[in-house]
């Protein structure tokens, strides 16, 4: 069914509300204010609550449009179609607006907080018009063996001769490796990682092409580096096949933010007791154990193994031995731990999608934390973590939006919750 719509206001998942004989209806590839044709998504009969479609023409366009700055990720009828980039049809400028007002209305309807987030990207991103920044992509290989993605609501595998989001030194690899070329398995997953800033490891060696996670070239560690504002650098071996902020600067840009606040928060004492809760490889660990208060004691907990490996590895490269590092689930673990780290002054804690939750927020607040700093990668979960420590008893003192996922919907923010 194809018809014209008055879009209305942002949605979730990149889309925009419209209405059809008062039923909701979402679409892809529109923006606020706009006359578009949409296709409805079949079926577009049902008796549900809301339908979906996408933009088959712009009749009157917003400001914030551009032409999609990677086609193949467009509109199907633009022939487009594959995911990863739901936003390439909006200015990076106009992806901040978008991003920015869909924290505020999560904190407001959720978190029962009105605010306003400012959110901030990274500069260059708006020179490159959000392409050229993720460190890792994933794609799988089509019935001839070329790495491909799959064309939205079809089982076609579209072959791809390059990446438009990877960064050039991902993309320099690949060329290297002759990953276009092919000759892959049909159906073999393929990842391709190549760390950026690459100022330790020679570019040679420090990047990893995995087939169906086994290793095909390169390293199964790999060496990361961030250099905070004040000149502190660290550098990280991970595990090829584990998690690492996709975009080149987002590592920088987090720990900066997060380090700060922290420092903040301990107004120059000499001592502190601080928590890393899913703290991953340890981006945050390092600088928290080192380039914060001088006697510092660190807890941190993370869930997968493989990363924490990789954080206690690092731990003993950069000679810090103040940091008790755990594998195991956040709640359970935090059930038994030592009397001398028991009471923090400072919680960080960046959870997965689904969030904290509130048994979790429930032993941060039980500990005693003056001040807790959140780093959400859903903003949905951020509000509704929010709402529960409100509740606890902390204030929402601070809160940043960073677009490190340009030309996409998804969006990084931090907070801070003091007593």
């Amino acid at each position: 069914m194809n018809t014209q719509v008055r879009i209305e206001r942002y949605a979730d998942q990149g889309r925009c509300v419209a209405h059809i004989d008062g039923r909701v209806v979402f679409v892809r590839f529109a923006l606020p204010g706009e006359l578009v044709a949409i296709r409805l998504d079949e079926p577009h009969d049902r008796d549900d609550r809301f339908w979906t479609g996408e933009v088959t023409e712009v009749i009157e366009p917003s400001e914030d449009r551009v032409d999609p700055v990677w086609p193949l990720a467009g509109p199907l009828a633009w022939g487009g179609g594959v995911g990863g980039a739901d936003m390439v049809h909006v200015s990076i400028l106009g992806q901040l607006k978008w991003k920015s007002s869909t924290i505020s209305e999560q904190m407001r309807r959720l978190g029962h907080m009105d605010v306003d987030v400012p959110v901030t990207g990274v500069p260059d991103d708006v020179e490159r018009h959000g392409l050229g920044w993720r460190t890792r992509i994933e794609m799988i290989a089509d019935d001839d063996g070329r790495p491909s993605m799959r064309r939205r609501e079809s089982h076609t595998r579209v072959p791809l001769d390059a990446m438009p989001l990877a960064t050039d030194a991902l993309n320099a690899v690949a060329d290297e490796l002759h990953v276009w070329d092919g000759g892959f398995t049909p159906g073999s997953q393929i990842r391709l990682a190549v760390p950026e800033p690459r100022t330790v490891s020679p570019v040679a060696s420090n990047h990893a092409l995995l087939i169906d996670g086994k290793l095909k070239a390169g390293s199964q560690t790999l060496t990361e580096t961030v250099r905070l504002n004040d000149g502190h650098e660290f550098a990280y071996t991970v595990d090829a096949g584990g998690f690492w902020q996709v975009h080149r600067q987002a590592p920088i840009a987090l720990a900066n933010e997060v380090i700060d606040l922290v420092r903040q928060q301990l107004d120059g004492a000499t001592s502190a007791v601080l928590w890393d809760l899913y703290s991953g490889s340890g981006l945050f660990t390092l600088p928290l154990a080192s380039a914060t208060a001088e006697r510092t004691q660190v807890l941190s907990i993370e869930g997968a193994k493989t990363a924490v490996k990789s954080a206690q590895r690092n731990l003993r490269a950069a000679g810090l031995d103040n940091v008790d590092s755990r594998a195991g689930d956040v709640s359970k673990t935090l059930r038994s731990i030592p009397k001398n780290l028991a009471l923090p002054d400072v919680v960080v804690l960046d959870p997965p999608r689904a969030g904290a939750k509130r048994r979790v927020c429930e032993q941060i607040a039980d500990s005693g934390a003056r001040s807790v700093i959140y780093v959400a990668c859903d903003p949905t979960s951020l509000a509704r973590d929010t709402a529960t420590l409100t509740d606890l008893g902390y204030d929402l003192a601070h809160i940043q939006g960073f677009d490190i996922y340009p030309n996409t919907h998804h969006v990084e923010t931090v907070a801070l919750f003091a007593k």
